[in-house]
Order: C-alpha cells, then structure tokens, then sequence
C-alpha cells in the first residue's frame, strides 16, 4: 500500500523557486508560479509579500493560514486576486485543509492582500514507475504518487514543443516534471502538465 505524504513533506522536496504575483505576469498557468525570479529581499530574511501554509478558516474573503514554520498568517483576497486550483478558478473552490503559496502586498495591519494565490499547487522531478488508465505512477525522492490525468485538462510538452493533451507518449523509467495540484492528506496529485524527452 502507497505511504501517505502530509503536505510538509510533499512541498519540502518539491521545489517551489520564486514566486510571482500572476497578474504581473499576465499569466496565471502554473508554470508563471515557478518561472521569474524571487523578489528582492535581503539574505536570510523572509518576503515579507509572500505566504505559504495550510489554510485552516475561512471567514467572508479572510484565509487565516498556518505556515509550514508554524507562523500564522492572514490573507484577505479580492476582487482583484488570481486564484489557481489545477486551472484558474474562484474564491468558492479554496477548501479549509487546502496548501497554497500566495503573493501580495502587506496591509498596514499584517494582512497580506493577495494579489496571486496557487492553491495546492506541486512541482515534482521524477521517474515514471508505471502507466495506467488516465494515471502515472511516479517515482519522487523514494516515495510514490499517483498522478491523475485530467481530461480536458491535463497536458504534455515532450522536447520543449508546444503542450498537447495526447500523453501516450510517457514511458516507463522516463525523467519528467510535473506541475499540479495536490490532493490534501494523500499520495495523489492532478496532472496540469507534464515535461518530458519524447
């Protein structure tokens, strides 16, 4: 049976690099979570306009967030606030339990005003251990995840080529990247898209 993965431990060894509003961007794809660079800020101290953690309350637009260094943080999300979940989405599909990475600017009262927020959002390096139906079994630091296909959603960029949704073309032992969305308290993941050596 797959040992379960807490979702410290998940996000710890998948790497998240920088993380920028995805409005500034222009893009909210999951890839623009990991594409620029991390804001300026001086060596060892922590950027005081991004947050991640484990939500634990919602009250009105107001996610009161744990840290995975279990500092509390609040973030209040707007109008103007880009939420992604597997796909861009609404304030209406965050989930108490849900992790998230969230980048803003700081209200004078500590809140962070979301400006960009990934909602259990990963980005793994491993080895394909086995293919399935609309399924891969991943190999990542020794532990398993089974990452869903999502039809209609899920996508492949073999050789740096534009994306497709045709994954027929993964293969087992094959290095891959993946960007998706966590499932909370499991082993499992969605498939946003996947990079790999066709």
């Amino acid at each position: 049976m797959p040992q379960t993965l807490d979702r410290r431990r998940l996000l710890a060894t998948a790497a998240l690099g920088g993380v920028v509003g995805a409005t500034g961007l222009g893009s909210l794809a999951p890839e623009a979570a990991f594409a620029a660079e991390p804001a300026t800020v001086e060596p060892g101290a922590p950027d005081p306009n991004f947050v991640e953690g484990r939500i634990s309350k919602i009250s009105g637009h107001l996610l009161l967030v744990t840290g995975s260094d279990t500092v509390l943080h609040s973030i209040r999300i707007t109008d103007g606030t880009s939420i992604w979940k597997l796909h861009p989405t609404t304030f209406d599909q965050v989930a108490i339990g849900d992790g998230l990475y969230a980048r803003g600017v700081r209200l004078p009262d500590g809140t962070l005003a979301a400006d960009s927020v990934w909602v259990n959002i990963v980005n793994l390096h491993a080895h394909i251990a086995a293919v399935g139906r609309n399924l891969l079994h991943l190999d990542h630091k020794g532990q398993r995840i089974v990452a869903h296909v999502v039809p209609g959603r899920s996508a492949a960029v073999y050789n740096g080529t534009p994306a497709v949704s045709d994954l027929s073309l993964l293969r087992v032992g094959r290095h891959v990247q993946v960007l998706g969305a966590w499932h909370p308290d499991t082993n499992e993941i969605d498939i946003a898209t996947v990079y790999a050596a066709a």
